[in-house]
């Protein structure tokens, strides 16, 4: 079975693609691997580097709004595992405009591309943040949308897209909501990263408000064949929350940070709390639990000091990033499905 995968060389996307290819999804098979990614800041074509040259990989240079492009790719392709999408947070808030156009345009050009091609299945790979924030207890996938940021506005808005396509067309979509990930690979803006990179390095952290904020934490390798189960198993028009089962404060998660890269707390600067910034996400996992038998694998303590360890041994990957991107506003928040570059 051919699979085209958007995004692929982006954080999440890339890890996908070199465990398909790795034969860790045997129920995807082992036909072709197209992936279409714009090379946009956060897409890095080093996060292929391991599987280049592979004979089922095909790399394609383009942009998901590109109806003819699109329309191409999709020609005898038999599943489509969406992750491009413009994810920072605080760019939303500074500029909305590209994460409307990526999100929400991209996002229905793919569909109706996948509708006229007669493609099989359309995993649409969204976040966490679409449900606002939760006080207590967890999101079941039937609770309301109710987005505070523009990047969670435009991805509910393509998550809506995705479904009516599967009501209308009959397209065999499944929408994915995942918590904040972290793991090797992940574009320094992110919290992980950009902490963890500031920190060996001997500068400072800027954590937003009270740092009471507080996220689940997903490893992308727990994400990644969370998705591969729903794209195997999952049923057509449904959603599927995948989390992590880690649930920390921000204050808590730089404390660890600071304890695995030797530093103290005169590291960490506070700063102001972003708009909108919403206080707690939590995901429930009953359901693809239930049906499908996902757990979470990687145990958080060992995930993020391989995470650290990875950032320490790899300067050469991130290096170049961070002196090449105009920094965004960073705090302790975006990281999660947004995480998917």
């Amino acid at each position: 079975m051919r699979v085209l995968v958007t995004g692929g060389a982006g954080f999440i996307g890339s890890h996908f693609v070199r465990e398909l290819l790795s034969g860790a999804y045997p129920d995807l098979g082992e036909g072709e691997v197209v992936v279409l990614d714009a090379l946009t800041y956060a897409g890095n074509p080093a996060n292929l580097e391991p599987v280049a040259g592979h004979p089922r990989l095909e790399f394609v240079h383009g942009d998901i709004c590109d109806a003819a492009l699109v329309a191409e790719l999709m020609a005898g392709t038999g599943l489509v595992v969406h992750f491009a999408a413009e994810s920072h947070v605080d760019r939303s808030i500074a500029d909305a405009s590209a994460f409307v156009r990526t999100n929400v345009l991209g996002t229905q050009t793919l569909l109706q591309a996948a509708v006229d091609a007669g493609v099989g299945r359309f995993v649409h790979v969204s976040t966490d943040e679409v449900y606002g924030s939760i006080p207590e207890g967890s999101w079941p996938e039937e609770h309301p949308l109710e987005p505070n940021s523009p990047y969670a506005a435009s991805k509910a808005a393509s998550d809506l897209l995705a479904l009516a396509f599967h009501r209308t067309h009959g397209l065999e979509v499944c929408v994915t909501r995942c918590s904040n990930n972290y793991g090797p690979y992940q574009f320094p803006e992110k919290v992980v990263p950009l902490f963890t990179t500031n920190l060996v390095d001997g500068l400072g952290v800027p954590l937003y408000g009270d740092g009471g904020n507080s996220r689940d934490w997903l490893h992308v390798d727990d994400h990644c064949r969370g998705i591969a189960l729903v794209a195997a198993k999952g049923r057509p028009g449904e959603v599927y929350n995948i989390g992590g089962g880690t649930e920390l404060t921000n204050a808590e998660l730089t404390g660890r940070l600071l304890e695995l890269c030797g530093r103290d707390a005169s590291a960490v600067r506070r700063v102001a709390d972003r708009a909108g910034h919403d206080r707690r996400y939590s995901v429930d996992i009953a359901k693809i639990s239930a049906e499908l038998g996902y757990a979470p694998r990687v145990p958080f303590e060992q995930g993020l000091a391989d995470t650290v360890a990875w950032y320490r041994e790899n300067r050469a990957w991130w290096e170049p990033l961070k002196a090449a991107t105009a920094p965004a506003p960073a705090g302790t928040g975006g990281g999660g499905a947004g995480a998917r570059r």
